[in-house]
């Protein structure tokens, strides 16, 4: 299996916080690996997201999560990192329920906590657009939100509306206007033939799909096993992501993160920031 997206470190490692105590062997019972992943995991993000908190002036953060296992480990992953970076985690991380209808209580309390910044570990299906609209509606416009690439994409947009103006957003890659080399061509062509912007994950599903052919060509026959060796053997790949090999555990080489702002009602990835 090769994913493009799925970032939730537990399927390929174990970390002091973030994952559960049986991960990733849980996964592959009497089996060797057979899971890979084009792009960085959550420990990564959270990491970066906390330290570009820091980058923006943030002094007090509150962090939410949406109950689930993507969201919960991504905002301890911020957590741990705020504290690193300097800041002072001032509520949480807490779960908010993703079924409410109304989050003004919660909004109330983070507004008396004298948070700054407030981080969201979610996707956008779990209620996030109602949670901003609270959340703007209650705090201070000085006080920033920023979320995952949970958030990434156009129901947040459409759901929060005039909430989600200004909101800070990280993704566990570049967007694919910011690609270069083969990249830069890839998405030239994209664009030409079929006349918008691709979504956020695109290239790497591309990406994904190219490699998994590559596998199956240096493999050279028709053979589960050795094609997924030869997966697993992937290295110095020159894709549209750039160079970039799999390690031991399945994981991408690649690390880089970026951070972009919601402008005028669309994510601003003209001006995406590189985060380390």
């Amino acid at each position: 299996m090769i994913s493009p997206s799925v970032t939730y470190p537990g399927l390929t490692k174990r970390l002091p916080v973030g994952t559960q105590p049986n991960e990733p062997d849980v996964y592959y019972p009497n089996c060797p690996r057979n899971f890979t992943r084009i792009v960085p995991s959550d420990e990564i993000q959270g990491a970066v997201a906390a330290r570009w908190s820091e980058q923006l002036g943030a002094h007090n953060v509150y962090v939410l999560d949406d109950t689930e296992v993507y969201g919960q480990g991504i905002a301890s992953f911020y957590a741990r990192n705020a504290q690193l970076a300097g800041l002072t985690v001032i509520g949480g991380p807490e779960s908010m329920d993703p079924k409410s209808t109304d989050y003004r209580a919660l909004a109330q309390k983070i507004r008396a906590s004298g948070a700054d910044l407030v981080f969201w570990g979610g996707s956008c299906e779990n209620n996030g657009a109602k949670l901003w609209q609270d959340l703007r509606a209650t705090l201070a416009p000085s006080v920033k939100l920023m979320g995952p690439d949970g958030i990434y994409g156009p129901c947040f947009l459409s759901g929060a509306g005039p909430a989600a103006e200004g909101t800070f957003v990280t993704f566990p890659g570049i967007p694919a206007v910011s690609l270069t080399g083969r990249g830069a061509s890839w998405y030239s062509t994209y664009k030409q033939r079929f006349g918008a912007e691709p979504w956020s994950y695109t290239a790497y599903g591309y990406e994904a799909a190219r490699v998994a052919i590559n596998a199956i060509e240096r493999a050279g026959r028709k053979d589960r096993v050795a094609i997924r060796d030869a997966l697993f053997a992937t290295r110095d790949y020159d894709g549209v992501l750039g160079h970039w090999s799999f390690g031991d555990t399945g994981d991408t080489s690649l690390t880089t993160t970026s951070g972009r702002q919601v402008r005028d009602g669309a994510f601003d990835d003209a001006h995406a920031v590189t985060l380390q």
